[in-house]
């Protein structure tokens, strides 16, 4: 006998383990470690497993084992390193072992491929009119239809004999057991392509591109895999570096994965990368279909690519042989998961290379503090690019204090600055990205005789005025109409504060009526081709003025952009979350960076009311060395990352006052499992409080930290906190963990 261990298809904490079936004989060819199985389970018929082992002894007694039902025929399996990469995950991150498996997997499912089908002439003409005349006399008249349709043509789209000829498939089919017809089947891909007929021509790399690539290539030459962190000034030519790295890769037989933070990036790095690889190339990311992305999952596995392009998903692509693994922008929260498991893709690239022995690239003109601080301890390998590209100069940055232009009476979004430097590009035809890192048509609505802010009934959050004139919640979607008076007071003095990607867009066509504006948020890109669409129109200048939320500044390349503005610069600052300021600066420097990329001067202007705040000066001088010397300081007094870690255990439910006594009651015990711990500061604990949004669709929210140098503390903590998922699901209340959150709870 053949048993299987097997992990159950549901996310259930308290099923989180295997269960033995037994593999009936004629399903022992086809059930191997990583299938998808049917099986029974528990009161069901049938429910969904994977395969995590196979051993030949029973685990329990022999009449308790049930049989396994067959193998799923649309199941993708999962192979045993995507298995070991499960397993890491769900220890490092938590969650349970199902959702893991669900993370290494990005397509779930086969699809039915998409194919060509033709009806080409087998046997020769003779043969054929011979039969034709056959089929006339015996009155087999479809037969006979489609037979003279192949001597005219030899070759038939299949569509055209169901639909136009009206010929059914057993007809097909009869004809093809004959050997009258042969059917020839040609798998389509669902995906657009973006191969280039002419490849562009190798970009000569200048001698810090140049030394940086022989470093890694040297290392790959030796058979050393490493960890490289590529620091260079926006507009460095990081890309450049990558190519010339990955075309060494995959030359020598191997498949690369470049991960990028948005999908908008996907377009623009698919193409330079078709460019420079042909057809090689493809890309993987949420915008596409179910269908779209099995067939490049197909192709990744099949071996008819070697470069996969993505956001965090992308890492998971089922190559075979892995060389190389780039992670552009490394420093982007896009690369940190929002859902359980909340891994990050920089850590688990990491793993993955120690599995496979393959390199990992990381670049980023503002690296995060993780990798900064592993580059200076020789950790990774830092190399530096600290010019520009093809000679073109950074921009000239100037800080404009808000306050100021309020002194002078300019009660306007735009400082005087702005508007006289916008005026001066649109006469020259050159193209200005206004960055404002908000969405929505304004801000917050609130009274101004009470002071008070119309929030959602079921977060605590305000509610964000948009153009039709309702109030949507961000968070749970609630929306409701702009009340006439306000809610809390009575008074008919309510009105719109702030200001939102939309009214930037109104503001500019009122300034300059000619102007042609595109703006690209979360409400314009909503549909698949959008941000292909949007980006396309501004790089072929059919647009002066790009108005953008963060995904417009995170690398793209437009080299006739020779003004930036950044709006309200310091709002980031304001977050309820000790990353702040280092998001801060590098969103200022990535914006900053987008100014004068090519052979054209470049101008940013940084519109704040901090103008002294060290992350906003240190990003005007794009001097990243001085904003990390002060920013690990503060880190490293308060045991942050990277100079420690921090677990987040976050409760969510209904019940406010049961779900904070909860909380209370398992970080009590907690404490008191590792006293002496505690006791030497070796694990400090924050909270329990409520989260810094303390409300989300009518479910309370409450947060408790725990800091420690030692992550294996925090990975024993959340171990702990398995022993009482019982309890806390029997309460009707929402656990989940989250070590080194990018984002403030």
């Amino acid at each position: 006998m053949i048993y299987a261990d097997i992990i159950v298809d549901i996310s259930h904490e308290n099923i989180d383990r295997t269960f033995q079936y037994r593999i009936p004989e004629d399903l022992q060819a086809s059930v191997k470690i990583g299938s998808k199985v049917n099986i029974p389970f528990g009161n069901r018929k049938e429910m969904t497993g994977y395969v995590v082992g196979l051993s030949c002894m029973p685990k329990i007694e022999e009449d308790r084992i049930r049989d396994i039902l067959g193998v799923v025929p649309t199941g993708i399996s999962i192979d045993s390193r995507m298995l070991e990469l499960a397993a890491w995950i769900r220890t490092n991150y938590g969650g349970t072992m199902n959702e893991a498996l669900k993370t290494v997997l990005p397509v779930k499912k086969s699809v039915r491929p998409k194919v060509k089908q033709e009806l080409v002439l087998k046997c020769d003409r003779s043969t054929a009119e011979s039969f034709l005349e056959e089929c006339e006399r015996k009155h087999y008249v479809a037969k006979a239809r489609l037979i003279k349709k192949l001597l005219e043509s030899e070759v038939l789209p299949k569509e055209l004999v169901s639909l136009k000829l009206n010929i059914s498939a057993p007809t097909v089919a009869s004809l093809e057991k004959q050997g009258i017809l042969e059917v020839r089947t040609e798998r389509l891909d669902r995906n657009k392509s973006y191969a280039q007929e002419a490849k562009a021509p190798k970009v000569k790399l200048n001698d810090e591109q140049q030394a940086a690539c022989d470093t890694v290539i040297n290392d790959l030459k030796a058979g050393k895999n490493g960890t490289y962190l590529v620091f260079g000034v926006t507009g460095s030519g990081k890309t450049e570096v990558y190519m010339e790295i990955i075309d060494y890769v995959v030359k020598s037989g191997k498949q690369v994965i470049v991960l990028i933070p948005e999908i908008a990036l996907t377009f623009q790095t698919v193409m330079r990368f078709s460019k420079r690889f042909g057809d090689r190339v493809a890309f993987f990311n949420s915008k596409l279909s179910e269908g779209e992305r099995y067939d490049q999952y197909l192709k990744a596995k099949e071996g008819s690519i070697d470069i996969m392009i993505g956001p965090r998903s992308a890492l998971f692509t089922p190559f075979e042989n892995p060389g190389l693994i780039v992670i552009d922008e490394e420093h982007e929260g896009a690369y940190k998961s929002e859902g359980v498991p909340k891994y990050h893709a920089r850590e688990a690239a990491e793993e993955i290379c120690r599995m496979t022995g393959a390199s990992l690239v990381l670049g980023s003109a503002t690296p995060s503090l993780e990798a900064y601080r592993k580059a200076e301890t020789g950790e990774y390998k830092l190399l530096k690019l600290t010019k520009r590209a093809k000679e073109a100069r950074l921009p000239e940055v100037s800080i404009v204090d808000l306050r100021d232009e309020l002194n002078k009476g300019n009660r306007t979004i735009f400082s005087l600055d702005l508007v006289n430097l916008m005026r001066d590009r649109l006469q020259k035809h050159e193209q200005i990205m206004l960055f404002l890192n908000r969405r929505g048509y304004s801000g917050f609505v609130s009274c101004r005789k009470c002071g008070e802010a119309v929030k959602c009934p079921h977060c605590s959050v305000s509610l964000t005025q948009h153009r039709d004139g309702k109030l949507r919640c961000h968070y749970c979607g609630y929306e409701t109409e702009m009340p006439k008076k306000c809610p809390s007071c009575g008074s008919p003095y309510i009105a719109a504060f702030g200001t939102g990607t939309q009214k930037i867009e109104e503001a500019v066509k009122k300034l300059f009526p000619s102007a042609g504006v595109l703006r690209m948020d979360a409400d314009t890109t909503k549909d698949k081709e959008s941000y292909e669409r949007i980006l396309s129109a501004f790089a072929n200048e059919e647009a002066d003025i790009l108005i953008g939320t963060q995904m417009i500044v995170k690398g793209h390349d437009f080299p006739h952009v020779t003004l930036v503005g950044i709006l309200a610069a310091d709002l980031s600052l304001h977050a309820t979350d000790y990353r702040a300021s280092e998001k801060t600066f590098q969103l200022l420097a990535q914006a900053a960076g987008r100014a004068g990329r090519a052979n054209l001067n470049g101008n940013v202007i940084i519109q704040t009311y901090k103008p002294d705040h060290f992350a906003i000066t240190a990003a005007a001088e794009q001097d990243y060395v001085s904003f990390y010397e002060q920013e690990i300081l503060f880190r490293k007094n308060l045991y942050y990352p990277p100079m420690g870690h921090i677990m987040a255990l976050l409760f969510s439910g209904k019940d406010e006052q049961a779900t904070s006594a909860l909380l209370k009651n398992v970080t009590a015990k907690i404490i008191d499992k590792y006293a002496a711990l505690v006791d030497n500061k070796e694990i400090v604990s924050i909270g329990p409080a409520p989260a810094g949004i303390s409300k989300i669709n009518d479910h309370y929210r409450f947060v408790v930290y725990f800091k420690s140098q030692d992550y294996g503390h925090l990975t024993d903590i959340c171990g702990e906190i398995e022993k009482y998922r019982d309890e806390i699901k029997a309460a009707g209340i929402i656990c989940q963990t989250d070590f080194d959150p990018m984002n403030g709870y």
